[in-house]
């Protein structure tokens, strides 16, 4: 008898890591695009990084 598991760990964990980076990328994202009706006035909470974003990215010099 074969006394290996056949339940597939790794890619249970996998998907379950891929939906936790999902979620986060997607809660900032969200929280750094326009605010939806009734949140314009809402403080970005302090966990959430700001993204600068500019007028023309990609054309012109670097910046470093």
């Amino acid at each position: 008898m074969d006394a290996a598991p056949h339940f597939p760990f790794a890619a249970t964990l996998l998907y379950v890591v891929g939906f936790i980076a999902a979620v986060t990328f997607g809660s900032i994202a969200w929280y750094n695009s326009k605010r939806p009706v009734g949140w314009e006035n809402k403080d970005r909470p302090d966990i959430v990084p700001e993204v600068k974003t500019e007028e023309n990215p990609g054309i012109g010099e670097p910046n470093s």
